[in-house]
């Protein structure tokens, strides 16, 4: 199946996840004009009447863009909604999305008709985040256009299967739109998601050291410190198991090494346990990718250097496969 237009003529097959807190207009302006798509969560707009101002910048300053660089057109941009029974504000959102016309949707924490009637009913479409093959069939069943398949390692909400396993059982039941999210931080791991079946990869964690990225300068350093044994597994800070950074965890005043289980029904995105300390604002997610990221830079030139590797691989792939077939 061929990709819908708006996921075309990327300038790399690549988009920037939905970070909470951490994505606003600034950060996903300037990924869409590098070229790559940006996107944010509904719910970073507060009060709920922000996500209308945000809406109306961001496409009115691409717009700009657009009319000014016609040979290096933006890149489409994103909204993230939670549909889960907490989010109080689905409707509103969904009524702002439909309002500007948002090109794509990225559903996250449960799979609604309705929400994708919404979004379809003015050509938009729907990716959906699933971590399993069951929740999959659910959300194409329920009308989604695409896949988001989160495996192991990635940053924040994160499943448990590598990405070999997953993308390979999608594969076999769906030839829609799929990114691949885990991990992936260069363009190297680009390539390597397309050559297993992927048709996108989905960055977030690498975006938060970026300058534009709306984090404070102490989870921006870290990122850069880090590494991907610097990362732990825990369901304990909003219900749902996701990858945080354990030097935030410790310095929260936990063990990143004995942290307890929390009850997935007293799902909060607060935090857990009854901790002072917040998931996200004190507990800061990240993904197992970061090992690749060596220094903060601008969004334009991370994406600059995601072009280079991403190039570089596909010809390296290129040469090998040449190779293999010299062997044989």
């Amino acid at each position: 199946m061929a990709l819908p237009p708006i996921l075309q003529n990327l300038r790399v097959p690549i988009i920037g996840s939905p970070l909470f807190i951490i994505s606003t207009p600034e950060l996903v302006i300037a990924q869409c004009k590098a070229g790559v798509i940006g996107s944010f969560p509904a719910l970073n707009a507060r009060p709920g009447p922000v996500l209308d101002e945000w809406l109306d910048r961001i496409s009115t300053e691409l717009a700009e863009w657009d009319e000014k660089n016609p040979d290096h057109k933006s890149a489409p941009y994103a909204v993230n909604q939670i549909v889960h029974k907490t989010n109080n504000r689905l409707e509103h959102d969904v009524e702002m999305c439909v309002k500007h016309k948002v090109p794509l949707v990225i559903t996250s924490l449960g799979a609604r008709q309705d929400v994708n009637d919404a979004i379809h009913s003015y050509g938009g479409i729907v990716m959906h985040d699933i971590i399993n093959v069951v929740f999959a069939h659910k959300a194409l069943e329920r009308g989604a256009d695409g896949l988001i398949a989160v495996c192991t390692g990635a940053g924040g909400h994160a499943g448990r299967l590598s990405p070999f396993a997953l993308i390979q059982e999608i594969r076999q039941f769906f030839d829609g739109p799929l990114a691949l999210s885990g991990a992936i931080a260069n363009g190297g791991a680009v390539a390597a998601a397309q050559a297993m079946g992927a048709d996108l990869g989905y960055i977030g964690s690498a975006f938060i050291s970026c300058h534009e990225a709306n984090a404070v300068e102490g989870y921006k350093d870290m990122i850069v410190d880090s590494k991907a044994g610097d990362i732990v597994y825990s369901n304990l800070f909003t219900g749902v198991h996701g990858n945080y950074l354990s030097p935030s965890v410790a310095k929260a005043g936990l063990d990143p090494n004995d942290l307890p289980q929390s009850d997935p029904s007293a799902m909060n995105f607060g935090s857990g346990g009854n901790q002072d300390a917040k998931a996200w604002k004190d507990i800061w997610g990240c993904g197992q990718g970061i090992g690749a990221v060596q220094t903060r830079m601008s969004t334009a030139d991370y994406v600059d250097q995601l072009e280079r590797e991403y190039l570089g691989a596909i010809k390296a792939l290129n040469k090998h496969q040449g190779y293999a077939f010299a062997a044989e």
